[in-house]
């Protein structure tokens, strides 16, 4: 193995060719990924249909080793007949965050310090399922690998066109004029057949980060995934598949009793009750107490939560025992009537909002998510100063949630399911924390603007979860995952978006760029 000098490292940008699976990626299997096109672009039957076929995938690659059959088998059976706008959709939405979770440290150390051309190349799953990950997280210039083929009508055929040979000639092809990639990584037959001896230095995993990477100029980490979409927490193996096809069934019948009970009982009983059903909430703080006429306070207490969840006002009002109203944008009709507690439909419409808001303080306790969206990832979206103007009585709680199976939250799919995903986990957990009421010093009352208001909130909260803050917005996070505003009377679904939205998109990685080193300080927007 040849090895560059560090110093020549360093006066010129180094190019690289790295292939994805087993090498950027830790695991050589692609059967995950298929399973995650099958459930979120198609549902519950090709996904069942695709795991039934493991066992011949399986045998295929003993048989048949290095010629990609169970790959493309996987592939005809998790896309034929889909969109490709809904495939493009789950490869930018969902599979990038689980290709995360797999990146090696070691090659991406390699791979990252590398300043001149990257390369990815992708052996066993089609381009479009690796691009935007590779591109947007890695930093790639360009993606070699096979391409699915698609009908007039833009939906995919399942067939898959392009080899190991096709891949070699693409990737020198990148190199004209004699020029040769600097570095390449690779593990497999086809990489050592076909890029790598093309390459003038040449890295094998398992990287010795003693040796291999000691002369290696170090790298930014890869930019992190904050906004994913998709229904599945886990990583969906051939066992784990298995688990969540027959968990299902009881989970469908868990969620039933679960939501039935939280309607018919009194909220003042549900916490005596939980613990049977297999919830759990973990309450820390201590929670104000309840105003009435005789303290001399007209309005009630305008808790101010992180927004994990449609549970978040639920949870809280399930803590407190009592009446707490939540203020909502776009909750399902479905949403509204399964909720145990009053909610308030807001029209985004600054001083109509405000109005509305105003009243129901005036009759109790009112619960507000300022980020207006839910993020999964260890962020907080930056906040609205709205709540800021209408009282200060201000309770700022730190919400949290920890599921197995589903994720209770989506973009593209249909909200209304999202309270019957949380409960279809086997242990849902909340973990509900309240922070001291804001001194009159620190509201607007005390003269201060409500953007500092809400900075402040932010940061106190972000420093209780050991979040971080960020000044991405609701828009920027349905932009990324569904290609519109997230505004739902004008919102469309992905396959009718216009191209128009990739650029959209461009617009809002230019935002995410910088979170490589997050922005601590969490001040918002002023305008």
């Amino acid at each position: 193995m040849v090895t560059m000098s560090a110093p020549a490292r360093e006066e010129r940008p180094v190019s690289v060719v790295a292939e994805l699976e087993g090498t950027l990626l830790r695991d050589t299997c692609t059967f995950p990924y298929y399973m995650l096109v099958a459930f979120e672009a198609s549902g519950l039957f090709r996904f069942a249909a695709l795991l039934a076929l493991w066992p011949a995938l399986q045998l295929l690659d003993l048989l048949l080793p290095g010629r990609h059959l169970a790959a493309r088998c996987a592939a005809f059976v998790a896309t034929a007949g889909v969109p490709r706008a809904e495939l493009e959709a789950v490869a930018r939405a969902v599979l990038p965050k689980f290709m995360a979770d797999d990146v090696d440290p070691a090659a991406w150390a390699a791979f990252g310090a590398c300043k001149g051309r990257r390369v990815v190349v992708a052996r066993d799953m089609p381009r479009v399922m690796v691009e935007w990950f590779a591109r947007e997280h890695l930093g790639a210039d360009h993606v070699v690998g096979s391409e699915l083929e698609y009908s007039r009508l833009r939906r995919c055929t399942g067939l898959v066109r392009g080899g190991d040979d096709d891949v070699a000639q693409r990737v020198r092809a990148l190199f004209a004029d004699g020029e040769r990639p600097d570095l390449g990584l690779g593990r497999s037959d086809v990489a050592r057949s076909s890029f790598l001896p093309f390459c003038k230095e040449q890295l094998q995993p398992p990287f010795s980060v003693e040796h291999d990477m000691a002369m290696q100029p170090k790298c930014a980490p890869f930019r992190p995934v904050i906004f994913h979409d998709g229904r599945l927490v886990r990583r969906p193996t051939a066992l784990m598949s298995l688990a969540i096809l027959f968990w299902i069934p009881l989970g469908v019948l868990l969620a039933f009793v679960r939501i039935t009970l939280g309607l018919v009982l009194p909220i003042q009983a549900l916490p005596y009750i939980a613990p049977f059903v297999g919830g759990a909430v973990i309450t820390r703080g201590y929670p104000p107490p309840l105003t009435n006429a005789k303290d001399g306070s007209p309005s009630g207490v305008l808790f101010v939560c992180t927004h994990r969840t449609l549970m978040d006002p639920v949870a809280l009002a399930f803590v407190l025992g009592r009446r707490v109203a939540a203020v909502t944008y776009s909750l399902s009709r479905l949403s509204e009537l399964l909720s145990p507690i009053p909610t308030v439909r807001l029209t985004r419409d600054r001083e109509t909002d405000a109005a509305r808001m105003r009243a129901e303080l005036a009759r109790g306790d009112v619960a507000v998510c300022p980020e207006g969206t839910t993020c999964r990832e260890p962020f907080l979206l930056r906040f609205s100063a709205l709540f800021a103007e209408l009282s200060d009585r201000i309770v700022p709680v730190a919400t949290n949630y920890r599921v197995g199976l589903f994720h209770p939250t989506t973009a593209r799919g249909w909200k209304a399911m999202d309270p019957i995903f949380f409960f279809m986990n086997p242990r849902p957990v909340y973990e509900v924390i309240f922070l001291n009421q804001l001194p009159v010093e620190a509201t607007c009352a005390a003269g201060k603007s409500a953007v500092d208001v809400a900075n402040y909130v932010q940061r106190i909260l972000a420093a209780t979860l050991g979040f971080e803050c960020t000044t991405l917005t609701r828009r920027d996070k349905y932009r990324v995952l569904a290609g519109n505003d997230g505004i739902v009377n004008n919102a469309k679904p992905a396959a009718a978006t216009k191209p128009g939205w990739q650029r959209r998109v461009k617009e809002v990685l230019g935002v995410l760029a910088p979170l490589r080193s997050i922005n601590h300080s969490g001040e918002l927007q002023t305008s």
